[in-house]
């Protein structure tokens, strides 16, 4: 089973890194949070109840043609 990649509010982080704010189905979001958290730290609110954090080494952005 592959390990959880978005988190809400109040959970704890489970590596150090920057986290960014994504829609809760994954879309993008205009002008995004980013925060740097360490392990166990816990992500703050998000500017939507509608969305979610994201490790931003684990976004992968669409290519433009």
């Amino acid at each position: 089973m592959g390990e959880i990649s978005q988190f809400r509010p109040g959970e704890k982080a489970p590596n150090n890194g920057i986290y960014i704010e994504i829609g809760e189905t994954g879309s993008s979001v205009k002008d995004p949070q980013q925060i740097e958290l360490h392990a166990g730290e816990h992500f703050p609110e998000t500017s939507n109840k509608d969305r979610v954090w994201k490790n931003k080494r684990n976004i992968n952005r669409p290519s433009t043609q």
